[in-house]
């Protein structure tokens, strides 16, 4: 368990750290500032035609910034998905290879909603463009959810290969 905590706390630090560090140095991303694409800083260009920058950008709504005329909503919403899955995750959840994947996302939808909190808004700053195209921008929180919803889809196929490989081995 405390394994969990320690990497929980770890991307909340981390995810609180960057987004200070984007909000209080970092214009706001328009097509109008000069620069590295859109006044952000640029971490690579043109590797194998893919391009990484940091860039400061509000979002008000949830993923791609939908919906973000229901704010407070989806704020209600959050904190009540976030509620509800730390007392399955503490309470319910009987298996333990399951307990890494909801860490993460309970640890990045927290740090999503600590930004209203602190910020009004979610603040992302990863840009990322494959080969041309500009790739949604998204904080350390969005690619925690998605680790963590990633490992839980992939936890069956494993749990399935694991199962296969000991019977191939009797």
């Amino acid at each position: 368990m405390w394994l969990l905590v320690l990497i929980a706390g770890a991307v909340l630090g981390m995810d609180i750290g960057l987004k200070a560090f984007t909000h209080d140095s970092i214009p706001v991303m328009s097509a109008l500032f000069p620069g590295f694409p859109y006044g952000g800083i640029a971490v690579f260009h043109d590797w194998h035609g893919i391009d990484f920058s940091i860039n400061h950008v509000i979002n008000h709504g949830a993923a791609w910034g939908a919906f973000g005329e229901y704010g407070k909503l989806l704020l209600g919403l959050r904190i009540a998905m976030i509620v509800g899955m730390a007392i399955y995750l503490v309470f319910y959840n009987k298996k333990s290879a399951n307990k890494l994947p909801l860490t993460l996302i309970l640890t990045g939808a927290s740090a999503n909603v600590l930004d209203y909190f602190i910020y009004g808004h979610v603040v992302d700053m990863f840009h990322f463009n494959f080969w041309g195209y500009s790739f949604a921008i998204f904080n350390i929180a969005d690619a925690a959810i998605c680790c963590g919803v990633i490992l839980l889809l992939l936890l069956p196929w494993f749990a399935k290969v694991t199962s296969i490989q000991r019977l191939k081995s009797r």
